[in-house]
């Protein structure tokens, strides 16, 4: 297989790797948020504020695999 082919095929791998993880960490720590808040309805706003964070950190994983990626491709 050609250079430029490998590394397409490595810069594809990379965004739908990260961008997989990085969902599936986020729906399972939003699933376990919100069941939180319908076990106890008040603590709802101290809930939702110590989600942002981790969140965030979550989403910054698919953005890192896609600067990857784009650091890749401009290898071709």
């Amino acid at each position: 297989m050609e250079t430029n082919a490998i590394i397409a095929i490595a810069a594809a791998l990379c965004v739908t790797v990260c961008a997989a993880f990085a969902s599936l960490a986020q729906s399972k720590f939003a699933k376990a948020a919100m069941e939180a808040i319908g076990r106890q309805p008040e603590a709802a706003k101290e809930i939702r504020g110590g989600m942002l964070l981790p969140m965030a950190l979550m989403e910054a994983l698919a953005i890192y695999g896609t600067v990857v990626a784009f650091l890749l491709v401009g290898k071709i």
